[in-house]
């Protein structure tokens, strides 16, 4: 067996395997009821999904004798910003309020998401009607 023949075996693979990490993202997404648990499915698994597929396309490039170097900044690019738009996409479904409610915090804290407003504005209203602009 040939560098080549044994890259294109591995990329078979990687595409075999990222193809059913996208699958069960997708029955994930479809099955799931809940915004919350629906959320998990394409972040988590579709993002080791997608990394995989661009494996097997760095696989076969490297294989067939060329170097693409585009993928692996896209990879780069979609582990960074995958977990970043998940937590968005939770903060925006605990604000709108179609997920359960938060359990309570011991010593009476507060959630990050769920800061009352209130309390950022009240010093600088002290601060204007004592004088101070």
């Amino acid at each position: 067996m040939t560098l080549e023949v044994l890259g294109i075996y591995a990329t078979a693979i990687f595409l075999l395997i990222g193809s059913v990490f996208v699958i069960v993202g997708v029955i994930g997404l479809l099955k799931f009821s809940d915004p919350m648990t629906r959320l998990h499915a394409p972040t988590k698994v579709g993002t080791l999904g997608i990394g995989m597929l661009l494996l097997a396309s760095i696989t076969h490039s490297f294989a067939t004798g060329g170097s693409s170097i585009h993928e692996l900044l896209i990879m780069a690019f979609l582990f960074v910003t995958a977990p970043i738009s998940a937590n968005f996409i939770a903060k925006a479904n605990i604000h709108r309020g179609v997920c359960a409610p938060l359990p309570d915090l011991p010593d009476d804290g507060t959630w990050s998401t769920l800061t009352p407003v209130e309390n950022e504005r009240a010093p600088r209203e002290e601060a204007t009607e004592g004088g101070r602009a």
